[in-house]
């Protein structure tokens, strides 16, 4: 991290479609996103040149701005060159998914041990996982070649073993991948990037059998010891061999890392670094999700646990189609708030899959589709809990056939009771045309459970405000909390379950407006008006077997912030059940669409 003044930052992020880059300047005495740009992401036919759509979208923000900051197709650095005040920048910074992102295979020893921790490893440092390989997957060894070399991963991750254990199963992973000759799928002409942090007596063996067919860098043990994981080191060398191999090889990368300041990050990486440091500056546990069209990401700070997951068959538009056959049409049919035929609905999905740019026409297709969005965010936090656990294989007495039968043991760091805040990310929450329908998106998808925060991402600045941590943790943090994160409002949702218009809990918050005192019902959900950068102190009591995070019937008094929405009163129980009846369900959706505003006509 480096402490030079830095007054004027150029940012820029280049996804898979769009390249976006926006203008970080010192306003006073605070750090503030002044103006912003975006261009299509020129990586394929005809430009093959990712700098275009750099220079393109940054010309959008010379135009706004007034500013100076190109000059024959380079960015000027630093400001205020040749006298000019309006001339260049500072610094100039980048992330990155363009090309598909960071397409990794991770291989392991044990499926739910060695195999989990690589996965967890690779996933933290921003990597798509295009399959976990184990001794123990249940696959023949002509299967494992077979499906190595048809892969063609940019990287490959192999770990095994515990420091001083037995070699014999990681080294015959390693002789599989010999055997397969892998070839990376960007460039012919260099050996593949493999990283083995595995077992230390293994390091000789590995050399010899992988040392002339791979690009084989070593580094400490994912899991020097059954009980404990150490991934920060091999996350470390697989950013590094992001940018000297597989960036190296993408058209027009080599000039753009010559023009940055910092070391290219995959965007994924980008956005769990700022999460992380959120989680970190505020000592809170956060749940974060950026939904796109072709995947969801989840990231989870609990007890400082840093944990991200890619579901790649879930998003809005390329992977939609998915999201209906993973979560089955009733669960989507559901949350849509009137009558619809069954095969119209597969039509309407099946349209936004072959044209995945449109956006909803008419109100009943913004409701269908922010239907789908709560079931693509619902499985994809399922997935995430599975993978964000505590680490398994952990047990007094084993023996090796216990060992290779580990499936109970982990048990998932998601508790939604403990959670702080929630932020949400991606074209569906951040552009949702009211607030209020992105936090209730989020609450119908998440279920949260007692007082927990919510947020969305106003325009997706996320990935550059994760880099820029890395050379200016207070910039990053000024313009994160000023122009990037959206408070929408508190949600309180007791825990249990009773019949529609029993008594739930009672409630007093002493709102800037004025004390307000209530009755909250089952199967109700009540808005109060709690606004930006305002809190009031809240006093739920709840029914004999309801919970809000003391115990069953224990009241809970404490402090709620507001935000664009308000403070949000769920009695709708939990778990959430819909009724079964079509007519009931689409009746009580209605009711708490006008409660809340959702839909106005």
């Amino acid at each position: 991290m480096t402490d030079r003044p830095l007054r004027t930052i150029v940012a820029t992020d280049c996804g898979s479609t769009t390249t976006k880059a926006i203008l970080i300047e010192k306003v006073g005495n605070e750090y503030r996103q002044t103006y912003r740009g975006e261009a299509p992401t020129t990586v394929e036919a005809p430009f093959e040149d990712v700098t275009r759509g750099v220079l393109n979208a940054i010309s959008e923000i010379e135009e706004l701005s007034g500013r100076r900051i190109l000059e024959d197709e380079k960015i000027l650095t630093p400001s205020g060159i040749g006298g000019d005040p309006k001339a260049g920048v500072d610094i100039y910074i980048s992330t990155s998914s363009a090309g598909g992102g960071l397409q990794m295979m991770v291989a392991g020893v044990v499926q739910s041990m060695t195999g989990e921790s690589a996965q967890r490893c690779a996933l933290g440092a921003g990597v798509i996982v295009m399959d976990v390989l184990a001794s123990n997957d249940g696959r023949l060894p002509h299967e494992k070649i077979e499906r190595i070399r048809s892969l063609r991963p940019d990287m490959i991750l192999l770990s095994g073993g515990t420091d001083g254990g037995t070699v014999t199963h990681v080294v015959e992973m390693a002789e599989y991948i010999s055997a397969a000759e892998p070839r990376p799928r960007l460039g012919m002409s260099y050996n593949l990037p493999l990283i083995y942090a595995g077992n230390k007596d293994g390091r000789e063996r590995i050399k010899e059998i992988l040392g002339k067919k791979t690009a084989l860098t070593i580094t400490e043990n994912l899991r020097p010891t059954m009980e404990r994981e150490n991934l920060v080191p091999a996350r470390t060398k697989i950013h590094d061999l992001f940018l000297e191999h597989v960036m190296a090889q993408a058209p027009g990368y080599r000039r753009l890392i010559e023009w940055a300041g910092a070391p290219i990050m995959p965007t994924p990486a980008a956005v769990g670094l700022i999460m992380e440091t959120i989680a970190k500056k505020q000592g809170i546990n956060l749940i974060g999700v950026d939904i796109g069209g072709a995947t969801t990401d989840v990231f989870s700070i609990f007890q400082g646990i840093f944990n991200r997951t890619v579901s790649a068959n879930l998003g809005m538009s390329y992977s939609i189609s998915n999201v209906m056959a993973e979560s089955g049409l009733e669960n989507i049919m559901r949350w849509v708030p009137f009558s619809i035929d069954e095969q119209d609905l597969r039509n309407r999905i099946k349209n936004k899959m072959i044209r995945p740019t449109t956006v909803p026409q008419t109100l009943e297709e913004l409701m269908i589709e922010q239907a789908i969005a709560r079931e693509a965010l619902r499985l994809a936090l399922g997935h995430h809990k599975t993978l964000a656990t505590g680490l398994k294989g952990v047990q007094q007495e084993r023996s090796i056939s216990d060992v290779f039968d580990q499936k109970g043991s982990g048990q998932t760091l998601i508790n939604m009771l403990q959670l702080d805040l929630i932020v949400g990310s991606g074209g569906i929450l951040s552009h949702a045309p009211r607030r209020v329908q992105s936090m209730l998106m989020m609450v119908d998808a998440y279920e949260p459970l007692g007082f927990t925060e919510l947020s969305v991402d106003s325009i997706f600045m996320m990935p550059h405000l994760g880099v820029l941590s890395t050379v200016n943790e207070q910039a990053a943090m000024e313009v994160f909390v000023h122009d990037c994160m959206i408070y929408l409002g508190t949600c309180i949702a007791p825990i249990g379950q009773g019949k529609q218009g029993e008594r739930c809990l009672e409630y007093t918050a002493a709102l800037p407006g004025g004390p307000v005192q209530g009755t909250l019902k089952f199967g109700e959900l009540r808005l109060l008006p709690l606004g930006l950068n305002e809190e009031a102190m809240v006093q739920v009591t709840p029914a004999r077997n309801v919970d809000v995070g003391a115990g069953r019937g224990e009241a809970v008094h404490r402090r709620a912030r507001g935000g664009v929405v308000g403070l949000m009163l769920d009695g709708r129980g939990r778990p959430l059940n819909l009724p079964s009846r079509l007519e009931d369900r689409v009746g009580l959706l209605k009711k708490w669409h006008e409660t809340l505003n959702l839909y106005p006509t």
